[in-house]
């Protein structure tokens, strides 16, 4: 009787190390695809594109279709004003709301506005377009403040959400000690709450700035696209991922490595913006830890 259930704990046992074994291994071999998967496609982005780079990208027009050479310094300059005004509109609206939410709502409404943020996060960014197109195009035109307005609500829900998240990580003790030294409720947010969890409010506005940087839908229904210079904030302006749009699709294989190379350049911009933010996360929890 002992023999015998021994024998069968025994390979029960070895059943569930095979079993064991050949799951590992099997997530090991998708892990590899994946990041292999990742690899390939940032390497293929890196031989075209960066290989497509030269100064005349970076300090010229676009050039009339058929001939050859020409840059998207327009394009340069157009994104970085999309994104400064979408930057101003989205952030301070979803970081007071933030605040607003992690500081003073109760459950029941504070669950009601989680779940509309996370709706609104969830709408397709195309709809976000055709939103701002009859907001504001449908009234001024095609313009870098319509393309603006379109990214800067795409940026609403994710400044609320990761506001929320970092002030309600910051302990109750640092509220509780400001209090009982005489702050009031906003001065002790302002002055104790909100330094605490500067760095992970940065990192995650940009993050949030990455997220929206590489968005075309809403472009194309707002900015539009410009060959030459934006001269303010009403007229229609270039940006790159309109610009890669278009060039990708052309018959020009001058078009086609100027696409590359803007493709390789927002890559590079958004990675910058994602090591900035992981390096700032990763510098305040080892300030935590001393």
């Amino acid at each position: 009787m002992r023999a015998a259930a021994f024998q069968t704990a025994g390979g029960l046992s070895f059943r569930r190390r095979a079993v064991n074994v050949f799951m590992l291994g099997l997530t090991g071999v998708f892990t590899v695809l994946a990041v292999s998967i990742l690899f390939f496609v940032l390497g293929y982005l890196f031989v075209q594109g960066g290989f497509s780079l030269n100064w005349n990208f970076f300090t010229k027009l676009p050039v009339p279709v058929g001939e050859t050479g020409g840059g998207m310094a327009n394009a340069l300059v157009g994104s970085a004003k999309v994104l400064l005004l979408a930057t101003c509109i989205g952030v301070p609206i979803g970081f007071l709301a933030g605040i607003h939410l992690a500081e003073y709502s109760g459950a029941g409404y504070a669950s009601v506005i989680r779940f509309v943020t996370d709706l609104l996060n969830g709408v397709p960014s195309i709809v976000i377009g055709i939103f701002a197109y009859a907001l504001i195009v449908t009234r001024i035109g095609f313009s870098t403040l319509a393309g603006g307005v379109a990214l800067g609500v795409m940026m609403i829900p994710i400044a609320l959400r990761s506001t929320e998240e970092f002030l309600k990580s910051v302990p109750v003790s640092l509220r509780e000690g400001a209090m009982a030294l005489g702050a009031t409720k906003s001065r002790t947010i302002l002055t104790v709450v909100v330094p605490a969890a500067i760095r992970g409010l940065i990192s995650g506005m940009m993050l949030n700035l990455a997220r929206v940087a590489g968005e075309t839908a809403p472009l194309l229904f707002t900015a539009l696209g410009n060959q030459f210079w934006s001269q303010g904030w009403r007229q229609p302006t270039a940006t790159l991922p309109a610009m890669i749009y278009e060039y990708a699709k052309s018959p020009y294989e001058d078009w086609h490595r100027q696409a590359w190379a803007a493709g390789f350049m927002l890559l590079a911009l958004v990675l910058l913006v994602n090591v900035t933010a992981r390096s700032i996360i990763a510098g305040g929890l080892s300030h935590k830890t001393r």
